[in-house]
């Protein structure tokens, strides 16, 4: 690989070309960081934004070495790209962040859960069952994963009887993937908590934020969690501390979290990558999630995640139930003029029911406000709301 230009910033290598990736140019370009973009098609997200980009699979390893010649540091939209791949691109010279030690972590949740425990984190009851009998032998009700390809409430089901688990085996098997059980945890709310890590171990908490999920994908969150106690805030930011301190975490790692009934933390998910409880960061924190995963991988000193104002309130603009009555950019007009301290993330994909197409950020120092504004910005973008003018 050749040497790099010192007067020149190196180009960062980045896998998929989904929102996480278009989020990321905008910092980029204002820190002079070129991207290259592996994505999955023209067209797609980040590829609306970032020039130097090119379509393949990141499947093929032959695609990934193309990519990533003349780049010294590789990142990630998502955490799909096969473990074998990435040491392979390591062993080629180039800097995998986060590394396929640590992302195998959030890649396979049998492989988390092992892990964890090792380390003393304390987790949901969890086992690897290989059929309806070790189902049984766990106990219903439970919640059954697959250990590999599960995101945004796909590959997850609530199970209450034998009869239940049959859609869950099948998936698996068709996947060629294992499934976890684990307890059907009586919690108060969901938690996360953000921190980023650089290589040379510098590390950076962002506040714990409160999420509430919508058939499984994230739809609101407050920064900070409301009511939360500052003890118990303490332990989920230690926690993901540790965890990426211990797994060699290099980038920003979301530590998803149950607060319980009973006033304890336990670890729900991880994701190696800028994720969507972070979005309020956007205009929310001093420096971004996105800016702050750049600064890691690149070993660069890391930013401030101290936030900018009392409350933050992001909210997901998905498509309705007829994606057609959807106005996005037709919503500006609205939403900016009932609004003008409202921040607006458009993805530019296009409308289907329940996708994920944008998201909206509020702030100030009335939650209560925060919350109406973001959500009723949402809503209209969304369609759920009529063109009645304010």
């Amino acid at each position: 690989m050749p040497a790099p230009d010192p007067t020149h910033a190196p180009t960062l290598a980045v896998i998929g070309g989904g929102q996480l990736a278009r989020m990321m140019a905008e910092p980029a370009a204002a820190l002079g960081l070129p991207l290259r973009l592996l994505a999955e098609a023209e067209g797609v997200s980040a590829a609306q934004v970032i020039p130097d980009h090119r379509v393949g699979d990141y499947h093929d390893l032959a695609t990934l070495r193309e990519v990533t010649s003349g780049c010294p540091v590789v990142t990630f939209d998502h955490e799909h790209v096969p473990t074998e791949h990435l040491h392979a691109l390591e062993a080629d010279g180039v800097a995998v962040r986060p590394g396929p030690e640590a992302l195998v972590h959030a890649q396979d949740k049998g492989v988390m859960r092992e892990r964890l425990a090792e380390l003393g984190v304390p987790c949901p009851r969890n086992a690897i069952v290989a059929d309806v009998a070790d189902v049984e032998s766990f106990g219903f009700p439970c919640v059954l994963k697959t250990t590999r390809g599960g995101y945004d409430g796909k590959g997850v089901w609530f199970v209450r009887s034998a009869d239940d688990c049959a859609d869950a085996f099948a998936a698996a098997e068709a996947a060629g993937v294992r499934i976890l059980a684990e307890e059907l945890v009586d919690f108060r709310r969901e938690l996360s908590a953000l921190v980023a890590r650089s290589p040379s171990g510098q590390a950076a908490s962002y506040p714990v934020v409160a999420s509430t999920q919508l058939d499984g994908i994230c739809h609101e969150v407050v920064a900070p969690a409301p009511d939360l106690d500052p003890e118990l805030a303490g332990q989920a930011q230690e926690v993901a501390l540790r965890i990426a301190g211990a797994l060699g975490v290099t980038g920003v790692l979301a530590v998803e979290l149950f607060e319980t009934n009973d006033g304890r933390i336990l670890v729900n998910e991880l994701a190696m990558r800028p994720h969507n409880t972070g979005h309020w960061t956007q205009d929310g924190a001093v420096t971004s999630q996105f800016e702050n995963h750049l600064r890691a991988v690149l070993d660069l000193p890391l930013g401030s995640p101290a936030p900018r104002a009392r409350w933050t309130v992001m909210v997901n603009i998905l498509g309705g139930p007829d994606a057609s009555v959807g106005r996005l950019y037709d919503g500006y007009p609205h939403a900016l003029a009932r609004d003008p301290h409202l921040r607006v993330h458009l993805y530019g994909k296009d409308l289907r029911p329940g996708r994920k197409v944008g998201h909206v950020n509020a702030y100030g120092d009335d939650l209560d406000e925060c919350l109406e504004r973001a959500r009723h910005a949402a809503a209209w973008f969304r369609g759920d709301l009529g063109n009645e003018s304010e």
